[in-house]
């Protein structure tokens, strides 16, 4: 459904990224998807596809300039070795201000290492409308979630050796005490419990929980 273009960045860099029109076309609300640390897989691209089915222009950047892994190690070497700071003022900012370029609203909804930058996302770039982070949290000194300017739904797993039950815990008391308007849900499942490529951690029916809580909060935000 979708192609790979090049969009710019706020510092005038090209950044590649794979979109993913609805029958609307333009005129539709964005949604910037955030990849997992294993790189713009069919799997990022499907989810796009799936938000442009749901009236959505999705806009997956390409954080890694082509580099894609199925390799553990490899994929957390290639998470580390990311500027995490520039990915969001540049990369995930300059996807963001493209799909707002005809005035419409723009979230982001981000997975695992993409969960965690979409925490980062709602933060730092001014222009967001909205966030949908899955199981990820960045760390404290890259962006503090007292500091979140958006509507933010999370959804998290129970059985995450990352975002740790009790790391979910102290996310969710550092919102509320900031009065942060959110929506918080736990899953009994395993950290990447969404990704229905990975059998071995995908959960069909907090995946569609998930999924259909998503939509109804992109809905509404908007």
């Amino acid at each position: 459904m979708g192609e790979m273009i090049q969009i710019k960045s706020p510092g005038g860099s090209d950044v590649p990224g794979y979109l993913a029109k609805p029958a609307a076309g333009d005129s539709a609300p964005g949604v910037v998807v955030i990849q997992e640390w294993w790189g713009l897989n069919n799997h990022m691209k499907k989810v796009g596809d799936r938000l442009a089915e749901a009236g959505y222009c999705a806009l997956v950047p390409d954080l890694y300039r082509g580099r894609v892994t199925q390799d553990p190690d490899e994929a957390g070497h290639m998470m580390n070795g990311l500027d995490w700071g520039g990915a969001t003022d540049q990369d995930l900012r300059g996807a963001v201000q493209h799909l707002k370029a005809g005035g419409q609203k723009a979230a982001v909804l981000g997975f695992c290492m993409g969960g965690a930058l979409t925490v980062m996302a709602a933060v730092k770039i001014p222009e967001l409308d909205a966030g949908v982070c899955f199981y990820g949290i960045p760390p404290a000194e890259a962006a503090d979630p007292a500091q979140i300017k958006v509507p933010l739904l999370c959804h998290f797993a129970n059985t995450d050796d990352w975002c740790t039950p009790d790391a979910v815990n102290g996310f969710e008391e550092t919102l509320k005490k900031a009065g942060i308007k959110h929506e918080l849900y736990r899953y009994d499942a395993q950290h990447g419990f969404f990704n229905d490529e990975r059998p071995e951690v995908y959960d069909a029916a907090g995946a569609k929980e998930a999924w259909d809580r998503s939509l109804t909060f992109l809905k509404a935000n908007l």
